[in-house]
């Protein structure tokens, strides 16, 4: 039978808060026969989820489209709850019956919906305008009394720093450390929560407890940054009521709230948190509380224009951890060790009189002698204090602030620690998990856990590169090179979707893009030695261009692509107009092949040119923009941008190869990079791979390569026929190697090949992490090449799979299943004796390219197989397969 399931609207399932009067609508084909294609759709809307008099019906709609098909009836109104559903219809004629209704709510959608109310609403604080120096949260509330019986409630609320509402004693909603992080002069978020079965007839109370989060205090404090974007904290905030007799009612934040010190008296980023629970007050967030010592709060601008519904995904915990083991250090430290590098806190039940103290600091790694390490955390101090007030057992976790780590150090405590006491929560960005692979080898297995690890922990709003020391900025250049990674272990195209956003926020005005997304780098070449301006780097800066084509290849988002299509020409406009005949030379500041292992002693920069590195990303932009153009119906854009990257191509190899063929920069970056980018003439091919295994040869059959090489390695060696040496190099466990991490004991990736050494000692603490995803970016390869699982750019989002496993190494098996917008696909290959099965699943509406290794073709499992390069191939329509055949490679 015929159904479409698994609604969601703009992602997600039920959504409250979406951000557009014309949302997207997606669904998946549920039948019990194969080859099933979606031949026609009807979608009907309702405000009350009556469809007998429907607020918008679609008709039926000819098209195979089941995933972000859009809105088409009048624009949606704000703050209101509409109900839809879905029929469908197949290529065998059937027809499906409605599908179960879905709902999805709207937000504010204009700025002028903050007018609503007596005055509308305005930011309040309850900071003076002298307290940039302070690091302590703030208390604002207000009592209100309802006289009527409550249909429904949404509050929403957005602030300057980082708040917790509550509401009659409750929190609001579960996700923590909101808004979140923009570039808040031009993007401050809110967010809507239901909090309609929080309120009561008669006394009610609103309440916030607000810190300064990523908006003041101490920010990029390697730099001594502090208040980069404000100097005191401030909320604004919206309740809309609706009553059952059908009327409404609004409260918001005006010059009628308090304020008074909270409990939270110290709380940075950076360094921690301090609360003292002496300090609380009992029923200040419940109506009928005796707020008679509480002050008026300051009231701010009423400016709402830089207010934007929250278009990302909330901040949750989502995992929880118990310590492994209690340990005594050498040093004597009391160190609990929770087996995983998260980003989060940990929740802790502490008992004793008032005034005792839980002191407690969190680290990565230990030192070779096993002691606590919290060097390479630089200036952050990452320790969390909390003060009893005594009496039952208390229990706390930090609201304002967020820590890097695997251990941590309890130096003061009450009593015996007992470990069943504490739990580490990880936090990260609410995205649902897509992809898995699993093989035969256990490292390899490690390895993409530690990749997906790093993610997560660095996917905390933002794409940090680090969660643990006093940078933790959305680097662009490590989350430009992780973003193809980053779509097959979850689902991202609304987390960057707010990120970009805020990439073009901040773009300067002739197109430049700053390194970190949101910019607080500004004025960075005044204090720092290494880097001598703020924006402009190639490979960093085209995130601006890669990863809306990437989210357009992997979730087929168009409206991200062509929102994001002005941010991406301007900066290749921009490079275009410092570029002498298509060559990039002099044109500032670059990072290059950062913190390759050929870079000069004490060094972070590799030794590949920044004139090559920086050209090849310069076609690279050129050539993803013709074809994002394209993509969009922009024909002459297409041409000039398909002309451009010609051009480029043509002066780079002019430039940097010898007429014989010889590339200039004799460094394995700089091969990969010629031959990913396609600048390699094809009669300079063989050579140009030759002198890179040459290159990979001398250095022991290991990299050297940076964070713009080290990504496209396997690929470049495994389409050029040097599988063999792909796997060598995936699978190597000597240093520098990924699985070497993993022999040493890592959960996550680490920022330098090096970051620990064999011998135990330690890259430089002025930068070494031990969570940080670049170098991850080989998982890409894994699940395309390993796993053989990959979309076909002509058409994406796996409505056309390729599947091409490349089995070799020490592999006998490998599965990869990915969760798509048409459902689940997955191949599973497996090697016995002289035959390999290939097992593969294809969901309804979708279709896969399947090449087969290792054989020539002919009819295999029923299927009649093209012989083609590296195998034997054919089409699939959705369905499950299985082939088993003799394996040839």
């Amino acid at each position: 039978m015929l159904k479409a399931v698994d609604l969601r609207c703009e992602y997600r399932t039920n959504p409250v808060g979406v951000c557009t009067a014309r949302p997207r609508f997606s669904w998946r084909l549920d039948c019990d026969k194969k080859n099933v294609l979606q031949t026609a759709y009807s979608i009907e809307a309702s405000g009350d989820g009556d469809f007998s008099a429907p607020l918008w019906q679609s008709g039926k709609i000819s098209s195979a489209r089941s995933i972000l098909v859009p809105w088409k009836g009048s624009p949606l109104a704000s703050s209101s709850r509409y109900y839809w559903r879905v029929k469908i219809f197949d290529n065998h004629g059937e027809e499906s019956p409605w599908s179960e209704t879905a709902s999805f709510e709207t937000s504010l959608l204009s700025p002028e919906d903050w007018k609503t109310g007596t005055g509308g609403a305005v930011f309040i604080s309850g900071e003076d305008e002298n307290a940039g120096q302070s690091s302590a949260g703030v208390l604002l509330r207000k009592e209100f009394n309802l006289s009527k019986e409550v249909a429904s409630a949404v509050l929403y609320a957005a602030a300057r720093g980082i708040y917790t509402a509550f509401c009659n004693g409750s929190r609001a909603g579960d996700e923590v450390l909101s808004p979140g992080f923009t570039e808040y002069a031009s993007r401050i978020l809110f967010s809507a929560y239901d909090v309609g079965d929080l309120l009561v007839k008669g006394e009610n109370a609103l309440g916030f407890l607000v810190g300064p989060g990523w908006y003041k205090g101490d920010l990029a404090s390697w730099l001594g940054k502090r208040n980069v974007f404000g100097a005191r904290t401030a909320v604004i905030a919206q309740l809309r009521i609706k009553y059952a007799d059908g009327t409404a009612e609004t409260i918001v934040t005006d010059d009628s709230w308090t304020f008074a010190a909270s409990p939270v008296i110290y709380s940075e980023i950076y360094h921690g948190e301090t609360y003292d629970a002496r300090l609380e007050q009992p029923g200040w967030d419940r109506g009928g509380f005796n707020g008679s010592g509480w002050n008026p709060v300051y009231t701010e601008s009423a400016d709402t224009g830089m207010l934007k519904p929250h278009d990302g995904l909330p901040v949750k915990e989502k995992e929880f951890f118990k310590p492994l083991s209690l340990v005594k250090t050498p040093r004597g430290e009391t160190v609990l060790d929770f087996g995983q590098n998260i980003s989060g806190w940990v929740r802790f039940t502490v008992r004793g009189k008032a005034g005792d103290r839980v002191k407690i600091r969190h680290a990565e790694i230990l030192d070779a002698e096993g002691n606590f390490y919290t060097e390479n955390l630089r200036s952050a101090r990452q320790t969390v204090e909390y003060i009893l007030k005594g009496g039952p057992a208390e229990t706390y976790s930090p609201y304002c602030t967020f820590q890097g780590f695997r251990y941590i150090a309890v130096d003061e405590y009450p009593g015996e620690i007992n470990r069943e006491d504490f739990t580490a929560a990880a936090i990260y960005s609410d995205m649902r998990p897509s992809g898995r692979f699993e093989c035969s080898y256990p490292r390899l297995n490690q390895f993409i856990s530690n990749v997906r690890w790093s993610m997560k922990d660095n996917f905390v709003d933002i794409p940090t590169d680090c969660p643990q020391r006093d940078e933790r900025l959305g680097w662009t250049g490590d989350a430009q090179i992780f973003a193809r990674s980053a779509c097959f272990l979850m689902e991202t195209a609304p987390f960057f979707r707010k990120w970009l956003r805020d990439l073009a926020a901040s773009q300067l005005s002739d197109g430049q893009v700053p390194h970190v997304v949101p910019d607080v780098l500004k004025d960075i070449s005044k204090k720092d030695g290494k880097i001598h301006q703020d924006a402009g780097a190639t490979a960093w800066a085209d995130a601006a261009v890669v990863i809306p084509w990437t989210m357009y290849l992997y979730y087929g988002d168009r409206d991200i692509l062509e929102e994001q299509y002005p941010s991406m020409k301007k900066w290749v406009e921009y490079v275009r107009g410092v570029a002498e005949n298509g060559l990039l030379f002099n044109t500032g500041f670059h990072f290059g092949d950062w913190v390759a292992l050929d870079a000069k002693e004490g060094s972070y920069f590799g030794a590949t040119p920044n004139d090559l590195t920086a050209t090849a990303w310069y076609a690279y932009s050129a050539e993803i923009l013709s074809k994002a153009a394209g993509v969009l119906g922009l024909a002459d854009d297409a041409k000039t941008y398909g002309k451009l990257r010609e051009d480029i191509g043509e002066a780079y190899r002019k430039e940097f190869f010898t007429p014989n063929g010889r590339l200039a920069a004799r460094t394995q970056t700089a091969h990969i990079l010629s031959l990913f980018f396609g600048l390699t003439p094809e009669e300079y091919r063989s050579r140009t791979l030759e002198t890179l295994v040459s290159l990979i040869a001398e250095n022991g059959n290991h990299l050297t390569t940076g964070f713009v090489g080290t990504p496209f390695v396997c690929r470049v060696l495994a389409d050029n026929g040097r599988l063999d040496l792909a796997y060598e190099l995936l699978l190597k466990e000597d240093f520098p190697s990924w699985l070497y991490q993993v022999t040493k004991g890592a959960t996550t990736i680490w920022e330098h090949w090096d970051g620990l050494k064999p011998d135990g000692t330690m890259w430089s603490p002025d930068m070494n992490s031990f969570n940080h995803y670049a170098y991850g970016a080989v998982a890409d390869w894994v699940f395309s090449a390993v796993g053989g699982l990959d979309t076909d750019p002509e058409k994406p989002a796996f409505a056309r799979s390729v599947i091409r496993p490349l089995p070799g190494g020490a592999i006998s098996w490998a599965e990869t299943s990915l969760e798509t917008g048409y459902g689940p696909v997955s191949v599973r290959w497996e090697i016995t004796g002289g035959n390999i099965t290939v097992s593969v699943k294809v969901p309804h509406n979708s279709s896969a390219l399947l090449v087969l290794p290792g054989t020539e073709g002919g009819t295999i499992g029923g299927k009649v197989f093209t012989k083609t390069k590296g195998g034997a191939e054919t089409e699939l329509g959705s369905g499950t397969y299985a082939f088993t055949y003799p394996y040839r490679p």
